[in-house]
């Protein structure tokens, strides 16, 4: 069940990535030279749940910077996978470490705390 407390923090982070995003392609798009550098990333996901991959694929999509592009369904033997396109994708393990971050934050305002920085 979603506490409502946690979704307010969440929605005012997801509102501060938005913002930092917003920014770094607006920099990057009036100063010369191009800082993009595009992957794209698989990344296996903790998230189970129909709501929980939803809400992990549409915030990673409205994060600038970043698209899900596909989704993978998960069965008993492998999580459900989203594929993901980032602009700024020269370290694909940074990319990932911060889609992780994200997921740590989803999944403890969908679980609760316990599964807050879970490990990998």
């Amino acid at each position: 069940m979603i506490n409502p407390l946690r979704m307010v923090g969440y929605a005012a982070w997801i509102a501060k990535e938005i913002m930092v995003g917003a920014v770094d392609i607006a920099k990057d798009a009036l100063t010369p030279g191009v800082a993009m550098d595009p992957a794209i990333v698989e990344l296996p996901l903790r998230c189970r749940t129909d709501l929980e991959v939803s809400l992990m694929a549409s915030s990673i999509t409205i994060t600038p910077g970043t698209v899900t592009l596909g989704v993978a369904p998960g069965d008993a033997r492998h999580p459900p996978t989203l594929f993901v396109h980032a602009i700024y994708g020269s370290d694909p393990d940074e990319v990932l470490q911060g889609l992780r971050d994200m997921e740590d934050r989803l999944l403890a305002m969908t679980r609760g705390r316990m599964a807050e920085r879970s490990p990998r």
